[in-house]
């Protein structure tokens, strides 16, 4: 086991007593007012939002923190005026040999956040970061950088996690990814919940089994800047969480709740908001999820729009192509939620990804000369029917209410016989292994590609290894290969030689201390597409 522990006790102190006690901040300005930057001192940890890194290249990463001494305060704890802030960039995790280091200035105007842009740094190889405000120290995270282009890669470790619901569990998942080690993280989205506080005691999932809520979440429903920046910080002061945020670089994606549940484009998701006020909710959305994440300058919100989609290379092993699915597509068709089939479905006009980032992705997916083609995005893709014993029930917020775009995208994968694609998918708070195909309906049609769904780290709650009635909805989807109702992650081992997808799960999250194990684990080669069990 690694000796690298990034929260030391002190700041584990702090963040204990920080979290939910609103303790007072001393913050003093210095009496010469001629500095146009505050000097700070600090009764509160102004790190207890922890460290991050992300978005690596292979001469660096962004580094990511956010000054927030009384985090669940609106304010702070932090005075209207930008602060200096050090970083520094070492070799060895007790940061003695030191490499790159600068300053950044964390501002007002965007929550105090830091995101440094690091270059100049070696290939495909670990480096540890800190940073300094004051007297005041952060935590050592520890980063990497991406493989050289083109760079034989003999294997390469990806977690994929996502949907975190607060209130359904703990993020003790987190700690034990963080254990793993990964060489990155991609976060598919739903890093927070929009949903208010609840007010009973236990809630009904669409799995049919009643779970306790085990927190609850502070303040309403967010609409403003302000609610979901305090949002952000009751998830983010979890220290399982960042234990995983300071592991490795994270690259991350959106889904639904960072804004709203099931919205898509101009349209919220309960179709109640007109377009030019959800459109107002967007935008205070944006910039808090930028606040919180390590992104580049490159998706700086613009309004209520974001760079979302992107690409990462890894060397001649990994060509991987991160998906926005919400800004762009257009609304769920018949009605939103598990409904029957209906015409919407097949609506030429519909979109998905819209037509700028489609174009995109079809591009990059045959200009992609590495071993593996894989496309990190939201929604599940594989066509899946929820009730088989009396008709079709489909997720019409899923690619499933899409038939158009979603063939497209399958026809031009098959005619392109682009053989190493994987798709990477969240949202659905279970574990899936599906084969994708151009006729999900057929037996005789071939399969093109596989998708992995990975489960929620808490959303949903305990789960059980199986949902009633699972043997059925197997035998009525037999393009699925695996089907599974706990909360985990997704650890990809990916090499040149296959692909293993493990799916480790958890015994319980609705309280604390639960246990990981792997549930199963499903191979895919390269040039031979659809996943076998390990």
């Amino acid at each position: 086991m690694s000796r690298f522990s990034p929260i030391p006790e002190t700041t584990r102190r702090a963040l204990l007593k920080t979290f939910g006690a609103g303790a007072a901040t001393a913050f003093l300005l210095p009496s010469s007012v001629g500095s146009a930057l505050a000097q700070a001192a600090f009764a509160n940890d102004p790190f207890s939002l922890g460290v991050a890194s992300g978005e690596p290249l292979p001469d660096g990463f962004v580094l990511w923190t956010r000054l927030a001494p009384d985090p669940l305060a609106f304010g702070y704890g932090m005075p209207k005026r930008p602060v200096e802030v050090d970083w520094e960039v070492a070799t060895d995790e007790r940061m003695r040999n030191i490499v790159q280091q600068g300053s950044e200035v964390a501002r007002p105007e965007l929550g105090h956040a830091v995101h440094a842009e690091v270059g100049g740094l070696e290939p495909g190889r670990d480096y540890y970061y800190r940073f300094t405000v004051g007297a005041e120290r952060s935590m050592v995270g520890r980063a990497r950088t991406a493989p050289a282009l083109g760079a034989k890669v003999e294997r390469l470790r990806l977690g994929v996690v996502g949907c975190q619901n607060y209130e359904d569990g703990y993020y003790t998942a987190f700690r034990h990814l963080a254990v793993e080690r990964p060489d990155f993280v991609f976060h598919y989205g739903d890093y927070i919940y929009e949903n208010r506080v609840r007010t009973h005691e236990t809630s009904r999932y669409y799995g049919g089994l009643p779970q306790p809520t085990a927190r609850n979440h502070v303040g309403d429903e967010p609409y403003s800047l302000d609610e979901y920046r305090r949002r952000y910080a009751q998830y983010t002061m979890d220290i399982d969480l960042q234990v995983a945020r300071a592991a490795c670089p994270w690259l991350v994606t959106w889904d639904d709740h960072e804004v709203d549940n099931n919205w898509t484009g101009s349209t919220d998701g309960a179709g109640i908001a007109p377009p030019e006020y959800f459109l107002l909710r967007r935008v205070a959305a944006a910039q808090a999820y930028y606040e919180h994440m390590p992104l580049r300058r490159a998706s700086w919100p613009k309004g209520p729009d974001m760079q979302i989609y992107r690409r990462a290379a890894f060397g001649n092993l990994i060509d991987l192509h991160l998906l926005d699915t919400r800004q762009f597509r257009t609304d769920q068709p018949c009605g939103d939620g598990f409904k029957p089939a209906c015409d919407g479905q097949d609506d030429d006009d519909a979109q998905v990804l819209g037509e700028e980032q489609e174009r995109w992705l079809f591009e990059g997916l045959d200009r992609a000369r590495a071993r593996w083609n894989i496309i990190g995005q939201q929604v599940m893709m594989m066509s899946m029917n929820r009730e088989p014993w009396h008709g079709p029930i489909l997720n019409m917020d899923s690619w499933e209410g899409y038939h158009q775009p979603r063939q497209r995208l399958l026809r031009h994968i098959a005619d392109r016989r682009l053989n190493n694609v994987v798709v990477l998918t969240g949202d659905e708070h279970q574990n899936f292994v599906g084969d994708l195909k151009t006729d999900f309906h057929s037996d005789k049609a071939a399969v093109i590609a596989t998708e992995f769904v990975g489960t929620s780290i808490s959303s949903g709650g305990d789960g059980a290894d199986k949902r009633p009635r699972h043997e059925e909805i197997l035998r009525g989807n037999p393009h699925i290969r695996f089907m599974n109702d706990q909360r985990g992650y997704l650890m990809c081992d990916i090499g040149h030689d296959k692909l293993t997808a493990n799916f480790r799960v958890m015994d319980r999250v609705t309280t604390p201390g639960g246990a990981i194990s792997t549930r199963a684990s499903f191979v895919v080669e390269p040039g031979k597409p659809g996943a076998k069990q390990a």
